[in-house]
C-alpha cells in the first residue's frame, strides 16, 4: 500500500489553498495572495510558483491517491 508521506500532503494542502484563493478571484475579484503580499510582488510570485509547483507535483502522485 502506498501511503502519502509528508510532501504530498503539503502539496495537496497548498494546492487547495491555490484552489480557494481562485475560487475567490473567480466570485468574489479578490486576489487573497496579492492582498497579503502585494500585486505581483517577488513574495506573491513565488507563492504562486509554488502552488504551480505542487499541481504538477500532485497530478504526478494522483495514482497514488486513488490506491487503498
Amino acid at each position: 500500500m502506498n501511503k502519502l508521506n509528508a510532501i504530498d500532503w503539503i502539496a495537496i494542502i497548498l494546492l487547495a489553498v491555490g484552489g480557494l484563493n481562485w475560487g475567490l478571484v473567480g466570485i468574489f475579484n479578490f486576489d487573497l495572495v496579492a492582498a497579503i503580499f502585494g500585486d505581483m510582488s517577488a513574495l506573491s510570485r513565488i507563492v504562486y510558483a509554488v502552488v504551480g509547483i505542487c499541481a504538477v507535483y500532485v497530478l504526478a502522485i494522483s495514482g497514488k491517491l486513488g490506491k487503498n
